[in-house]
């Protein structure tokens, strides 16, 4: 297991991690960097306490600047019908502050997940300290128009109240040859800080790693989980040659992998690196890869969020860990279909998003 993390190149960790395939020496240089780049968003004090470990994090490879290692995810879990409670995801956002987290991501398709975001960020005097990604999807009135882009922007500005983004990304790929050069515009206008792709599905993975190549992105978003793995193949690489910063999504795969170990306990030798719940084993796992700068698991549950955050401090699984972690997830029956189960067993989110689904499923 690690122990004590090194202070070596983040860069030169991804790259010897490619070539050592996950080798310990590389996962070493992996976990901890100083949170002086936090200090300039927020008080030192906000990000660990004194006696706290300190906060995983990774930097940004085109700029080295310093983000935690875990952020926080909205699809669906922010969306809720308007007129309805939602003082839990004030709570929820409170603690993945405490805790240390900084980077949020959500986006203009997610229901009311800005405004419930904007919202509680203001009342809790965090907005401005967040790392705020964000997302573009559109295509303009006409081929090469930037109207519409150019109103979600603002429409989030507004939502999120935010002066300027921290990260635009791509939403799916969609009309990437003119939203991602309009996003660089916009990040040499001042508009933004930095420009991103994204996708959540592996049929995807070689146009996102297309471009990568082509498009030269800052950030590029992708899914990756110990149960879909398809992007260390090209687009992990890729990023890592390219200095190219990594956001990772569905690190439990829409809960899934909860209802496949519902019932079991964590193995026993995860225990000598800290791990003590499934939310750690899943989120340790994804973290230990160098290659990646930051996890986006997404809740709406306090209690949930405190624990998945528990994964942010101590050490982190070597290659010899990683293998014996995913081995263990191998022997339980039904890991290999994980992927093919439905979205969220045995949760209900009742936004926009859903009772818009509902009436389309009920009109067709």
């Amino acid at each position: 297991m690690l122990t004590q993390p090194e202070f070596i190149s983040h860069r030169d960790g991804r790259r010897d991690f490619l070539r050592a395939g996950v080798s310990a020496a590389a996962l070493t240089g992996a976990g901890l960097l100083p949170l002086a780049g936090l200090a300039q968003r927020a008080p030192a004090t906000t990000v660990a306490a004194a006696s706290a470990p300190p906060v995983l994090t990774r930097r940004i490879p085109s700029t080295g600047e310093v983000l935690p290692a875990i952020g926080l995810g909205t699809f669906l879990t922010f969306d809720v019908l308007p007129g309805q409670p939602r003082q839990h995801l004030r709570e929820v956002m409170q603690r993945f502050w405490e805790a240390g987290g900084r980077v949020l991501d959500t986006s203009p398709l997610y229901g009311t997940g800005e405004i419930s975001v904007g919202d509680h960020a203001a009342s809790l005097g965090i907005a401005e300290g967040l790392f705020m990604a964000n997302k573009i999807w559109s295509t303009g009135e006409f081929l090469a128009d930037e109207s519409h882009a150019s109103r979600s922007l603002a429409q989030s500005q507004n939502r999120l109240w935010r002066e300027r983004m921290d990260l635009m990304q791509v939403h799916s790929l969609t009309n990437i040859e003119f939203v991602l050069p309009y996003l660089k515009a916009w990040k040499k206008e001042g508009r933004i800080r930095y420009t991103g792709i994204t996708h959540y599905e592996d049929a995807y993975l070689p146009l996102l790693a297309a471009w990568i190549e082509r498009g030269q992105p800052d950030f590029v978003q992708v899914q990756y989980s110990i149960a879909s793995r398809r992007a260390e193949e090209r687009v992990l690489p890729l990023a890592a040659e390219r200095g190219v910063a990594v956001l990772t999504n569905l690190p439990f795969e829409k809960a899934r992998l909860f209802a496949l170990v519902e019932g079991r306990p964590v193995p026993d030798f995860v225990k000598e690196i800290g791990v003590q719940t499934w939310a750690q084993y899943f989120l340790k796992w994804v973290i230990s890869n160098p290659v990646v700068t930051c996890a986006l698991p997404s809740t709406s549950n306090p209690a949930h969020m405190a624990e998945n955050m528990e994964a942010l401090r101590g050490p982190l699984p070597d290659a010899a860990m990683r293998a014996r972690m995913l081995k263990h997830m191998e022997g339980i029956p039904g890991f290999d279909k994980v992927t093919q189960m439905p979205w969220y067993p045995g949760k209900r989110y009742q936004g926009l998003i859903a009772r818009n689904q509902a009436a389309l499923r009920a009109r067709t």
